[in-house]
């Protein structure tokens, strides 16, 4: 099956037909990475040419991989704050900054895939430094969006981890943490990692610069490859 850019494996039964439940799918990237993902069914369409049907040998044993999801322990030694991309997927650090609180607010990404690397830095005007931050997840969910990719996402604001992933209840911001939750639904395909800001986390650091450049500077420059 097609998944916006992406090609992907899917899971079906014998006659090819979709196996849905609560109107999601499973499907794979790749049939030997370990991770499993759920796409809405109205996100998927078929690919050109007949359908072929895999038996479930045909991919490995995966774990299921759900929005917001964050590594055991022992993983979390070998993958924290990587500095590569893994194949097929787009990694991003994202990052706000606010000179006052409300006061005039930059976004900050890094954004790597395959062997490309984009940076933005975005002013957004006088607003909160969780505005701010917020908006760097909204910027990342855009570019995934456009490159068709899954998302692996890595911010240091615990508030847009507790309202995104946590159940935290949002008192402010509502409008923008509903549009952030409608991409996500659009883009099954994401992860969210929480990591520690200012402990000298290369890319983390890099999204801060830029959203801090971009406060001093009262400017955008949009996404410059690098």
């Amino acid at each position: 099956m097609r998944l916006r850019n992406a090609e992907v494996l899917a899971r079906c039964d014998d006659q090819g037909e979709l196996a849905s439940s609560g109107g999601r799918v499973e499907i794979r990237y790749k049939p030997n990475d370990g991770r499993a993902y759920f796409a809405g069914v109205s996100n998927l369409s078929p690919t050109a040419g007949p359908v072929q049907v895999e038996p479930d040998s045909f991919c490995s044993d995966a774990e299921p991989v759900k929005q917001g999801q964050k590594p055991s322990k022992k993983k979390a030694e070998t993958v924290h704050a990587p500095e590569k991309p893994e194949s097929g997927e787009l990694l991003v650090y994202a990052d706000g900054a606010c000179s006052g609180n409300p006061g005039p607010a930059g976004v900050g990404v890094v954004a790597l895939w395959d062997d490309k690397r984009r940076e933005l830095s975005e002013y957004i005007g006088d607003a909160t430094n969780n505005i701010a931050e917020l908006t760097g997840v909204l910027r990342a969910l855009q570019l995934a969006h456009e490159l068709g990719k899954p998302l692996r996402l890595y911010t240091d604001s615990k508030y847009a981890m507790g309202v995104l992933t946590q159940g935290w209840k949002a008192k402010a911001n509502k409008e923008l943490i509903a549009e952030i939750r409608e991409w996500l639904e659009g883009q099954p395909d994401t992860q969210l990692f929480h990591v520690r800001g200012h402990q000298g986390v290369a890319l983390n650091e890099v999204a801060d610069e830029l959203a801090v450049e971009a406060v001093k500077n009262r400017a955008s420059k949009g996404w410059v490859s690098r």
